[in-house]
């Protein structure tokens, strides 16, 4: 079984929202702010920590677009002007191993059939073991502290 993965980043829709006032953006429920610490704050378009004192937006994402029980939205952080991260094959951002990750475990209808708690330096193992079964069609890695989406992890064929 090909157990090879690429871990997919979201794509960048947000860059009009940097330039809406606060009383605009809270009635989206998004909110903007300024990094003030070094990791704390990953961007879910670039898959790395922004740097201190760099422009952000906090809002809720529909990561888990599923007609499904486990369909799922969460909060994200997004750099401004940030380009889509285009990771390699079996490649592992720095970001997921820097911090304790909640992967979670789908087949091809959406439905979750596992799930755990690892540390981000067990990523690599912990995928390619999960890919071993058939079932598995994708994973989805969440910070398990708080608990914000991540990115999701694919099968390459």
């Amino acid at each position: 079984m090909n157990s090879n993965f690429k871990i997919e980043a979201i794509e960048n829709n947000f860059n009009d929202f940097f330039n809406l006032s606060k009383e605009e953006l809270s009635t989206k429920g998004i909110f903007k702010m300024i990094v003030d610490e070094k990791p704390g704050f990953p961007c879910r378009v670039t898959l790395k920590d922004v740097e201190i004192g760099e422009e952000i937006l906090l809002l809720s994402f529909n990561h888990h677009n599923v007609n499904s029980p486990y369909k799922a939205s969460g909060p994200i952080f997004i750099r401004k002007n940030s380009k889509k991260a285009n990771l390699k094959i079996n490649e592992i951002p720095q970001m997921l191993f820097e911090r304790l990750q909640s992967v979670r475990v789908y087949d091809k209808n959406g439905m979750m059939i596992d799930a755990k708690i690892l540390e981000g330096r067990e990523m690599e193992r912990e995928i390619k073991k999960t890919f071993n079964n058939t079932l598995v069609s994708y994973i989805q890695v969440h910070n398990a502290n708080p608990g914000c989406y991540n990115c999701q992890v694919n099968r390459v064929l």
